[in-house]
């Protein structure tokens, strides 16, 4: 399975979420970046880098793909087809082995959220990365927005590993964009921005969701945006004097969360 596009991009939404911004030092901790498109226009020269490389080296069929993209168990591969024996039998079938996170690939959690197959996957969340991610930036800083969209990643992946068939491949931004797309929320119902403009436009990629499920992983963009949700909140719902002692361990907090439900997951599989 690779998860689809996000669907639909809000450009102006963020503009009512910002409005209060304007002093130097940010109202959530951090400090004002210089460039607040910097980080969003490396995570998509990241990006495009690795697709650019998985087209010159096999597509779906791509050693890159299956090193990257997250496989939640490891299986068999010959040709296009999966055989169903273990990785020591593989090499006596004239199969493959691609490692899962269950048999030791745990960087795919995280690589998964920089792996696209199709350029119109890629082409849709890039834009969204591009449009959402500065103005985050703005309103967080650079370190909190890089957290957000990490973390939103892992749990994505986390949900991946719970809800999904183990032999499904899952990768793409999407689940790191959901978290944006959460965090946009927040942050705009925070700062008095029109959040109910928002929710619809978040309504309109839930439902791009459910009705692209068969080849839209639903799962990474549920597990994204609760993700999103949390970290935001633990930036921005903090009363003033406690967000420089509990913002980041209230990230790291979700982040552990999500790897133990990720190792848990790889437990019942080994």
């Amino acid at each position: 399975m690779i998860p689809g596009a996000v669907g639909f991009q809000c450009p102006g939404c963020v503009q009512a979420g910002i409005r209060q911004t304007r002093q130097a030092e940010l109202p959530f901790g951090g400090t004002r970046s210089r460039r607040p498109e910097l980080t969003s226009l490396v995570l998509i020269a990241v990006n495009v880098a690795i697709w650019l490389v998985i087209l010159v080296t096999g597509q779906s069929d791509s050693p890159v793909l299956q090193t990257l993209a997250l496989q939640i168990d490891g299986l068999c591969v010959r040709g296009n087809y999966i055989i169903d024996v273990g990785v020591a039998q593989c090499p006596d079938v004239g199969g493959q082995w691609v490692a899962g996170v269950a048999d030791g690939g745990w960087w795919q959690i995280l690589t998964s959220a920089f792996v696209h197959l199709q350029i119109v996957h890629l082409a849709f969340n890039m834009v969204a990365l591009y449009i959402l991610g500065p103005q985050l930036e703005k309103v967080l800083g650079r370190a909190r927005f890089l957290a957000l969209y990490l973390v939103s990643a892992v749990v994505g992946s986390a949900f991946v590993m719970w809800l999904t068939e183990p032999h499904v491949t899952t990768l793409g931004a999407s689940g790191a964009i959901f978290g944006m797309m959460a965090a946009l929320l927040l942050l705009a119902w925070k700062l008095g921005g029109n959040y109910q403009s928002i929710l619809v436009w978040i309504g309109i990629n839930v439902a791009i969701t459910v009705f692209g499920a068969g080849v839209i992983s639903w799962q990474g963009h549920l597990g994204g945006f609760l993700g999103g949700l949390a970290v935001s909140a633990a930036l921005v719902m903090l009363p003033k004097q406690q967000r420089s002692k509990l913002q980041w361990p209230l990230i790291g907090g979700v982040l552990l969360l999500a790897l133990a439900a990720i190792v848990a997951r790889a437990l019942t599989l080994s």
